[in-house]
């Protein structure tokens, strides 16, 4: 069954007015409970690694880190299903117990004895599978909340949470590894997702509109999966900003990554050039992220999403050019600005666009989009630089990343599309 039949054991909102979502206590407690929980993710992360090379060779290491996205991937359309069928609140405080429950378990075992890698392996593989159920209920939790008119603000206001848990977790995550080794890090991490989950039995929720209660029916959950792939397919808008996002993503991802580490080492910036780097990307992706909370609204989202994702491209190409060490760094600000501002827009599309009782479909898809097919193009960035260099795969990074901008300006569907007012 739906989630609108279950959504009377809920909390509810009334539909009044909207409020703005910045200034709505409802939000700022999602958003607070969406940041504890990033923040303990990063903290988690940095602990798993720091633990698995500790215990194994860096192969080893590298394939404990690497496992999660296994069940991530091959499940996430599945946990998509869920979400729609049980409701995302209930499916993300299950989601972020059982993550809170399970770090805080090795990190106990972990403070008593050593017990290797296969105890870290089997904690990824945990977590990679909650994962699956927990990215699409967040991503369809925001229509529940809150309005269709303040959706786009709080893309804005997550994408700010997930700025600033990359800015705040790693540190902390190595404060806590620091004082107390993985276990003490592992410990923070739990108590980290812990603090979200009053937070969310706290959020309250609101009722579908009548248009979407009206799909409630009994279902099994293959034709759930099935109806949720065919409704993106067929949507004017959802199907081809899929393939938009299909194409920035691995554009993106490869140069920004491993690419970003080679052009470094190349160049002779060093690990520490390297981090001004990101660091621009991440202030560039944190400004569009301020821009879309603070406007809540911009004009022609359609043609601004495809728009931005062009020139976006353009000085990825850029990057593997610059002449030194600073040039690099306000080239990779520009790059955060505008991919940062068109993969907000192309987010705050998908929740605006789509019908909420399929939105943890439709964003699971979206997941394995960028979760499963975008990191195929980072060994294969790896591998084309070691032949032809960073320049060349670069631009053909860009190409393809720009290529979905054209995909975006070609669809009619896409290029008039406007949130709500």
């Amino acid at each position: 069954m739906s989630e609108a039949t279950t959504s009377t054991t809920d909390v509810h909102i009334p539909s009044a007015a909207s409020v703005p979502a910045h200034r709505d206590p409802n939000v700022l407690r999602w958003v607070g409970a969406y940041t504890a929980s990033m923040v303990g993710d990063m903290v988690f992360f940095l602990a798993l690694s720091w633990a698995a090379v500790q215990n194994g060779t860096p192969a080893q290491a590298g394939l404990v880190t690497a496992v999660s996205a296994v069940p991530r991937a091959l499940l996430m359309l599945g946990g998509g299903v869920v979400a729609d069928r049980l409701g995302p609140r209930r499916v993300v405080i299950g989601s972020d117990t059982v993550r809170c429950v399970t770090v805080l378990a090795v990190a106990a075992v972990l403070f008593a004895t050593d017990p290797g890698l296969w105890l870290l392996a089997l904690l990824a593989v945990v977590f990679g599978t909650v994962d699956a159920v927990f990215m699409p209920a967040v991503g369809a939790l925001p229509a529940r909340i809150t309005h269709k008119d303040q959706l786009a603000r709080v893309q804005g206001m997550r994408g700010l949470a997930i700025r600033f848990a990359a800015v705040v977790g790693a540190p902390l995550g190595g404060l806590g590894v620091a004082v107390g080794g993985a276990a003490a890090a592992f410990a923070f991490a739990g108590l980290l997702i812990a603090v979200s989950v009053p937070l969310l039995i706290s959020v309250r929720m609101r009722d579908l509109p009548a248009d979407d209660a009206s799909a409630a029916r009994e279902t099994t959950a293959w034709r759930d999966l099935v109806g949720g792939l065919r409704y993106v397919r067929r949507h004017r808008v959802l199907g081809p900003l899929m393939v938009t996002i299909a194409l920035g993503d691995l554009g993106f991802v490869g140069p920004l990554n491993v690419g970003l580490t080679l052009l470094a080492d190349e160049r002779g910036w060093g690990a520490s050039g390297m981090g001004w780097v990101l660091a621009g990307f991440g202030t560039g992706a944190g400004v569009a992220a301020l821009l879309l909370t603070v406007r809540g609204r911009l004009p022609r989202a359609g043609c601004v999403a495809a728009g931005s994702i062009i020139p976006g491209a353009a000085a990825i190409a850029v990057l593997a050019h610059a002449p030194g060490l600073p040039v690099a760094v306000g080239t990779a600000v520009l790059v955060g600005l505008l991919t940062g501002l068109s993969g907000a827009m192309c987010g705050a599309l998908l929740q605006t666009q789509s019908d909420p009782a399929y939105l943890g479909r439709v964003t699971a898809v979206g997941g394995i989009v960028s979760l499963g097919i975008a990191p195929l193009s980072m060994p294969l960035s790896a591998a084309a630089i070691g032949v032809w260099g960073t320049g060349p795969v670069f631009a053909v990074s860009a190409a393809v990343c720009g290529l979905g901008g054209v995909v975006a300006l070609c669809a009619p569907g896409v290029r008039r599309a406007e949130l709500p007012k």
